[in-house]
């Protein structure tokens, strides 16, 4: 009898945990095999794309290389970008991969599957808004990421050499633009230390544009008032109740004809499931390409493909809001996939999903974090701000990195680093 496939497509948040596990209660002792798809060849924790997009950590020292994550770990990685799902046949296809000079590497293949899990994420959703997508930087990958990285150096660099300021302006005001507002102002300071005399965060303009009445509007309203008043105290212009009509080379232009001028704009407002997800057919889709899912986390119409993290729309029952799209959320999804692919391979019922929110913290760089903590003594929710939230803040990597490596390793991992910040400088500068 030959053994189950397990074909997982995205090696992020959810991902990446769900095959580790997957490869150490299956893989290991031979009772499936373990496939990951993922059209990068690394794994960077997206939460941290905003430190990758000013410097604050080498991505590069920082990453998590498949083939290698996947030797240890008793998967087999695949290369490549999922174009096509056909659920009689049980076979997803994969693009072709070519070079940089356009030549083909991997031709257009086939992987076929018994159980499928789809673990794609989410891109930030520019609603069709025009001048977009030529004039914004986004950051949803990596490769975003470093290109925003590029161009803030380039134009700290022409900044300072013409004594000129800088000025960026940032839509959205949920997780990732607040924190990058933070983030980029720590840059500038730091710059100023590595031979960047005329930069000056008095220089700076950071600007971050949100529609709705309040920046983090997923969270609190305490939450949301901190961070917004340890912005403006960082010189961080903030701008709620704002909409974005269109955006041209150097400015964003208001619903009310404002003009917001800016040397770089990012967009980091809204979300929805990657564009190709909204092209596959036999899945019951939302409005932002989200596939529906049962409450076992399977795709509805379809029990052989399940469906975690970002890409995935499921309200539970007595629930007035879906599961949000977090990390937190796509890594219990992906440890309860887990679990019920091991059932299924036992001959044995899935279980229901039960999100449990455990707050959500947010970083303000190295001058401070806020959050909130949903507690499980009296039920009560406790605000944190300051350097207990930022240990906290970090402490959420570390258990990511400690679901993939294992504590031991991470500790390796963590004394490596700490002996590697004193021969490295402290951001990356090229």
């Amino acid at each position: 009898m030959s053994k189950p496939k397990i074909v997982v497509v995205g090696g992020g948040a959810g991902g990446l945990p769900l095959v580790t596990q997957l490869g150490r209660k299956l893989g290991k002792f031979g009772h499936a095999d373990i496939t990951l798809v993922d059209a990068s060849s690394v794994h960077v924790w997206k939460p941290r794309f905003h430190e990758v997009a000013t410097g604050a950590i080498d991505a590069d020292l920082d990453a998590v290389d498949y083939r290698a994550h996947a030797r240890l770990n008793h998967y087999r990685f695949e290369p490549g970008s999922m174009t096509w799902v056909d659920k009689d046949k049980r076979a997803i296809t994969l693009a072709p991969i070519t070079d940089a000079q356009g030549e083909e590497v991997l031709p257009e293949r086939n992987l076929y599957y018994d159980y499928l899990v789809v673990a794609v994420g989410s891109q930030s959703n520019d609603f069709g808004t025009p001048g977009v997508r030529d004039h914004c930087l986004f950051m949803d990958t990596r490769a975003q990421a470093e290109r925003f990285r590029e161009r803030f150096m380039n134009t700290c660099l022409h900044a300072n050499y013409r004594d000129e300021p800088v000025s960026v302006a940032i839509v959205g005001g949920g997780a990732t633009g607040v924190e990058l507002a933070a983030e980029i102002h720590h840059a500038v300071a730091m710059l100023k230390l590595y031979g960047h005399e005329h930069l000056d965060r008095k220089q700076l303009k950071v600007t971050v544009v949100e529609a709705l009445p309040r920046i983090l509007p997923g969270l609190s309203e305490r939450v949301s008032a901190a961070a917004q008043e340890r912005l403006e105290g960082l010189g961080v212009s903030v701008r709620t109740g704002v909409m974005v009509a269109r955006a041209t080379e150097d400015a964003l232009i208001t619903k009310d004809d404002e003009t917001i001028s800016a040397d770089l704009m990012v967009w980091a407002a809204g979300v929805k499931a990657p564009d190709f997800v909204g092209k596959l057919e036999g899945f019951a889709l939302n409005r932002i390409n989200q596939i529906e899912v049962s409450p076992t986390l399977q795709a509805k119409g379809n029990d052989r493909v399940f469906v975690v993290g970002d890409c995935a729309f499921l309200k539970p029952d007595g629930d007035d809001k879906p599961i949000p799209p977090r990390a937190q959320a796509a890594q219990q999804m992906a440890s309860h996939t887990a679990k019920n692919l091991q059932r299924l391979i036992m001959n044995r019922d899935p279980k229901p999903f039960r999100y449990r929110d455990h707050g959500s913290l947010v970083s303000l760089s190295n001058y401070s974090s806020v959050g909130m903590l949903m507690g499980n003594l009296k039920g009560g929710n406790f605000f944190v701000e300051g350097w207990l939230a930022r240990l906290m803040y970090v402490g959420l990597y570390r258990m990511h990195q400690a679901a993939l490596y294992g504590w031991p390793r991470t500790l390796m991992l963590l004394t490596a680093g700490r002996f590697s910040k004193l021969v490295r400088p402290r951001m990356k500068l090229h």
